[in-house]
């Protein structure tokens, strides 16, 4: 009778180091993200990684990048352009949420691939709404930088709540109310929105502004 071979260990790929950084990065942070880390989820020695990436800024990129592929693989149907945006900022906007450190990623790599992903995706989008050529680069940018500005504040606005004890609800009554109590001939404007901000909605909020900026994009230029 054959003797049982043991189970052969999963072999070392980018794929699986990239996953087990995802994991480590959503479980311990930025800073918790080392090749020591990886090396004892993975169950292999930090030369092994190294063969497979150079170095935390590239593993950084590359978590960032799958999760970016990931959240753009969502097929929207015969959706008109705009439509396609709102998905796709959405789409971000909760990933962001999730992940917090994609942010910071980002910025480490500007116009790397993550970057390059969403650039594409939004840039066909702007040319099948009509934008005229010389205004696409202008309409992407601006998108772009919306997007990942309100959806990079909005994951850290999330953890300093964290921080706070975690009651969304008090936090912004608390911050209502202190906006209530400024000068009123210094700070109007923020007194009177004081009331709305204690009851707003993140996500809808969010795309309220893609959808300022798409009506200016269908402006005659």
């Amino acid at each position: 009778m054959a003797k049982n071979t043991p189970r052969r260990e999963q072999a070392l790929t980018r794929e699986r180091i990239i996953e087990a950084s995802i994991s480590l990065l959503d479980s311990r942070g930025e800073s918790g993200l080392t090749f020591r880390a990886l090396a004892e989820e993975l169950s292999t020695g930090a030369g092994a990684i190294y063969w497979h990436v150079a170095n935390k800024n590239d593993l950084m990129t590359a978590a960032c990048d799958a999760l970016v592929a990931r959240t753009l693989e969502v097929p929207v149907m015969e959706a008109a352009p705009q439509d396609v945006i709102r998905a796709v900022a959405l789409g971000m906007f909760d990933a962001i949420d999730a992940h917090p450190w994609i942010g910071s990623a980002l910025a480490r790599a500007p116009w790397q691939s993550p970057i390059v992903r969403l650039l594409e995706r939004l840039g066909k989008q702007v040319r099948a709404m009509g934008v005229a050529p010389a205004g696409q680069f202008a309409a992407v940018s601006a998108l772009l930088s919306y997007i990942l500005g309100v959806s990079g504040q909005n994951a850290a606005n999330a953890q300093i709540g964290k921080e706070l004890g975690g009651d969304r609800e008090a936090i912004l009554a608390q911050v209502a109310a202190a906006w209530s109590a400024l000068d009123a001939d210094a700070y109007p404007f923020t007194r009177s929105i004081a009331p709305q901000f204690r009851e707003h909605d993140d996500r809808a909020d969010f795309l309220a502004g893609i959808d300022l900026i798409l009506r200016g994009m269908a402006l005659p230029g």
